[in-house]
């Protein structure tokens, strides 16, 4: 049943490739940042305080082991809510602990705080006048343990100070993190499929295609929609899948169209596939400029770390001194009608990579349709807050690691230069 993504989707596309590191000449520590959840604490700084006052319920979510669409999912079926009814300002790690703020109007304190739902805790419960959207956070906070290094945990306390000093001066390579492209390292495929508009091939992949990483029962139900037992399929993928689910029934209804089954699912998730497509050619780019990130070219267009602001470069060797400075950074793209194509020496390296997507003005602006958003972002973030020191528990010793973020930057990017290895 399952129709192949063209090949002109895959162009550039696969997501296995090791990202290039920044601190080559150091040796990397190896080691687990996942032996248990709690040894990946995450939690949201948030752009500002709830007032008190409001319709909005703002409540400080801890979840362990899903991510946050599975999370929001789980919430809105436990109170009998639609999904699309609770803001959340950002995506987070499923394989840690991580706390985030939720909203949603109209809703008891006292409901949100009684909920009972596997793997999630409500924390908190207070009043705003608005709801929380994708965006409304400062940043990040990470406390993560690293275990198990190859090298003694003092050996690697000293390096990982090394390479924490050049981290700070030079920046951290601003790669979208794992988590990113999914489980099965596809999300990116999806996103491709819909900017091409190829409905079939995302049906196919997006209910089909089983594979190792997949749980049994979503194999399992993975495993029918290829062989066009629908309802089957539709009966054996787990409740929290609620897109799927939806997608399989227009299927039953239908007789097996898959372009009115590409209806059923949300906006949000297809806006989220259109963004790992994005996110998977900034990390191309990126990875093309190493490891000369922190070095202005002439075309170039700039970020300015200050307020956002971003400008072509026209005299490189007076704009290299705020580089150096980390008021300003080089950008990749964010593709879509309101990115700004890079001319002279930078654009030799960007566009490169851009004209091998084949993309027509018409994709662009299907990306707008899906409300994706498009522009420059930093080749480079600058970690703040950071402390390193070790410890020894029921576990082991360990290297603990303390830093914030601003938000869209990864800690994996951060860790991974520590690690020389790649991390999800």
């Amino acid at each position: 049943m399952t129709t192949a993504i063209t090949d002109s989707l895959k162009v550039i596309m696969p997501v296995e490739e090791t990202l290039p590191f920044l601190t080559t000449e150091y040796l990397g520590l190896g080691g687990f940042i996942r032996s248990r959840e709690e040894d990946f604490l995450v939690e949201e700084l948030p752009l500002y305080q709830p007032g008190g006052v409001g319709t909005h319920s703002y409540a400080l979510v801890e979840k362990r082991r899903i991510g946050t669409f599975e999370a929001m999912a789980r919430i809105a079926n436990a109170l009998s809510v639609p999904r699309t009814r609770i803001g959340f300002a950002g995506l987070k790690d499923a394989h840690a602990v991580a706390r985030q703020w939720i909203s949603i109007e109209h809703m008891p304190a006292e409901k949100l705080l009684n909920l009972k739902i596997p793997d999630l805790q409500i924390l908190q419960v207070h009043k705003h006048s608005n709801k929380i959207k994708l965006g409304h956070l400062a940043g990040n906070r990470f406390v993560i343990y690293l275990r198990k290094t190859k090298i003694p945990v003092q050996q690697g306390f000293r390096l990982t100070e090394d390479i924490l000093s050049i981290l700070d001066s030079r920046g951290v390579p601003n790669y979208f993190g794992p988590q990113r492209f999914g489980n099965r390292k596809d999300n990116h495929l999806l996103g491709g499929a819909l900017l091409k508009n190829r409905g079939e091939d995302f049906m196919d992949r997006f209910l089909g295609t089983p594979i190792t990483l997949d749980s049994a029962r979503v194999m399992k139900a993975r495993s029918l929609y290829e062989r066009g037992e629908y309802l089957k399929a539709y009966k054996a993928w787990p409740y929290e899948f609620a897109d799927h689910r939806r997608a399989l029934r227009a299927m039953i209804k239908s007789q097996g169209n898959k372009q009115k089954a590409l209806k059923t699912i949300s906006k949000s998730l297809k806006n989220f596939y259109i963004s790992a497509y994005q996110s998977h050619i900034f990390n191309q780019v990126v990875a093309a400029r190493m490891p000369d990130i922190d070095t202005i070219l002439m075309g170039d267009i700039a970020y300015k770390h200050l307020n956002g602001a971003c400008f072509r470069v026209t005299d490189p060797e007076l704009d290299q001194q705020r580089c150096d400075n980390f008021e300003i950074s080089p950008t990749g793209p964010i593709l879509g009608t309101r990115m700004t194509n890079l001319t002279g020496p930078a654009g030799e390296i960007e566009n490169k990579i851009l004209e091998q997507l084949h993309l027509q003005d018409t994709d662009l602006h299907r990306m707008r349709a899906y409300h994706a958003r498009s522009g420059r972002r930093p080749v480079r973030f600058k970690p703040r807050n950071m402390q390193v020191s070790t410890g020894h528990d029921e576990l082991g010793t360990y290297i603990r690691l303390c830093f914030e973020l601003d938000a869209g930057c990864y800690a994996t990017s951060l860790i991974r230069e520590i690690t020389k290895t790649d991390l999800s």
